[in-house]
């Protein structure tokens, strides 16, 4: 693994308006490693002020003279008055976030040459710790070109130009001049509203979840689709590129279709070879799945989608396989003459599992947001059940079959449109049309019997809880501090892989490790009768008028 003394394709130079900055002494392709480096000082990233500062000033004191000077020429944005303010200044300036090998007990870092290297919000360069060699390590995301400046991205996720303005002033000390801050007002608005419409559906995909994935996998698909779309019109380079992908490796292994999860995981593995390496945590981790989607843990969930992993097409042109991947579905000849029946067409007439939910992003039917940020209807659709069972109490409800043959269960009509459609006509064989339907989520169903979810609260509450670092182990019922989580659910605590085995084999988590990471049972055990500032809904975590 090169280190950062051996053949340096930078060389560190003032740049103006900038203090020092790493600029290209030769082109550096797309994907190679620019630098990989050892930390100076390490910190905890939590814990007491005062201790966290007596740390590092033992560290840097302790360092030989030429590294102290290194250090002490770092950038500092922060008043002191004594050395250990000093050296507190300069780690809250340009300290770097590291992590172990399974991603746990973040920490923070000092490099001696990764901590010079500017920000541009379009960065042509992606900063990581990589866990697997202890090593900070820096990518080139696209071919850098002799004499250009290398750049990273300072914050998370790359939001609109004023927010990561302020950002960037209020934690860094300065104003950004990149290309994508200096844009005319009019191309720097349309940035802004494609970086912040993948926001809004990133949220979407996130606070979906696993049952988003099952029980919505077509529209969440269509965000995900949305937002690749996105990445490739603002900036094609976007480390972000690959967690959409393995997003949609993800609902296509869940839903058993593993030729197109073995496809998307493809495409992620690459996109994180070029920003990490082939020996980052996402490539080790996800790799394997390339060759063995079956053995992913989401595999099993759902046969919806069901292909073997040689189902891939061989003989499509490159428009033909996108829209095989993506399962754009075109509308299936019903009649001799080829042509196809308008009510066949499942993009204006969706089954139940395929309409549009109350958030209203959905991009088949709803286009880009407007001033607002309230996405606009752009084109009509129709909801289509046959009845196949009606019965009244004190409302009438229907049963019904939709457009894909599987039962939507029950929908209730409320009293006015029972009488606008009259009940005479509920009749088994009908069909009811509705228009705009959408579905809510003030209803969910969790895969437990009440008596075993009440249950399930009560040792929630105990085993899953912190009291004052104190935890409980699930095993052998011991209280410490020192304690590592389940690797599946990240809830129940076990002090020794015996108490795991234990838990897992005589205590029942085998059975309650998947309820326990679901979303909506996490949520309802945190959900806060007394604290009301609006309505939630299912997936819980999002609010609604």
């Amino acid at each position: 693994m090169p280190s950062t003394t051996d053949n340096k394709m930078y060389v560190i130079q003032d740049v103006p308006g900038k203090g020092k900055g790493f600029i290209a002494s030769q082109k550096i392709p797309m994907g190679t490693r620019i630098l990989c480096e050892e930390h100076l000082i390490t910190f905890p990233e939590t814990g007491n002020e005062a201790d966290i500062k007596t740390t590092i000033a033992r560290q840097v004191n302790a360092l030989p003279q030429d590294q102290q000077d290194m250090f002490l020429s770092m950038p500092n944005i922060h008043p002191y008055k004594t050395d250990t303010e000093r050296y507190f200044g300069i780690v809250r300036t340009v300290s770097l976030p590291i992590e172990d090998a399974k991603g746990q007990n973040p920490a923070g870092a000092i490099f001696v040459e990764a901590c010079r290297i500017n920000h541009a919000c379009d960065n042509n360069a992606q900063k990581g710790w990589n866990a697997n060699i202890e090593r900070f390590t820096v990518h080139a995301l696209r071919d850098i070109e002799k004499d250009e400046e290398i750049t990273v991205y300072y914050l998370g996720k790359v939001t609109k130009r004023e927010t990561r303005q302020a950002v960037l002033k209020e934690r860094f000390g300065f104003v950004c001049t990149c290309r994508l801050c200096s844009l005319p007002p009019e191309e720097s608005h349309e940035s802004d509203k494609r970086l912040e419409e993948i926001l809004r559906l990133d949220r979407a995909i996130e606070q979906g979840g696993l049952k988003g994935i099952l029980s919505r996998p077509l529209q969440t698909l269509r965000y995900v689709e949305r937002i690749v779309q996105l990445y490739k019109e603002d900036n094609p380079h976007d480390a972000g590129l690959p967690r959409a992908y393995i997003d949609a490796a993800q609902i296509f292994i869940a839903n058993g279709d593993l030729a197109r999860g073995k496809v998307m995981m493809e495409r992620a593995v690459a996109g994180w070879v070029v920003s990490g390496g082939d020996d980052c945590t996402q490539v080790m981790e996800n790799k394997p799945f390339i060759y063995e989607p079956s053995k992913h843990p989401l595999f099993g969930y759902n046969d919806t989608w069901r292909t073997a992993v040689g189902d891939v097409p061989a003989d499509l042109n490159e428009n033909d396989f996108e829209d095989w991947l993506w399962r754009r579905d075109k509308p299936k000849p019903a009649h001799p003459s080829g042509t196809v029946s308008p009510l066949r067409n499942r993009t204006p007439f969706p089954s139940f599992q395929e309409l549009p939910d109350d958030k209203g992003i959905d991009p088949r039917y709803f286009g880009q947001p407007n001033e607002e940020g309230v996405y606009e209807q752009t084109r009509h659709w129709c909801f289509l059940g046959e009845i196949v069972n009606h019965f009244t109490e004190r409302r009438l409800q229907l049963e019904l079959k939709d457009v894909a043959g599987r039962m939507a269960h029950l929908i209730y009509v409320t009293v006015q449109l029972e009488g606008e459609l009259g009940a005479a006509l509920a009749e088994t064989g009908h069909t009811v049309a509705v228009l705009y339907a959408k579905l809510t989520k003030y209803a969910q169903i969790v895969p437990a019997s009440l008596d075993a979810l009440l249950t399930l609260s009560d040792e929630f509450e105990e085993l899953a809880s912190v009291q004052e670092g104190t935890r409980m182990c699930h095993g052998c019922g011991k209280k410490g501090t020192s304690m590592q989580w389940c690797g599946r659910c990240l809830t129940f605590w076990y002090c020794s892989k015996a108490c795991q085995e234990m838990g897992w084999k005589n205590k029942g988590h085998k059975n309650i490790c998947r309820l326990v990471k679901d979303a909506d049972f996490l949520g309802l055990m945190k959900l806060n009768s007394a604290e009301f500032s609006g309505k939630v809904r299912f997936h819980l975590g999002t609010s609604g008028a």
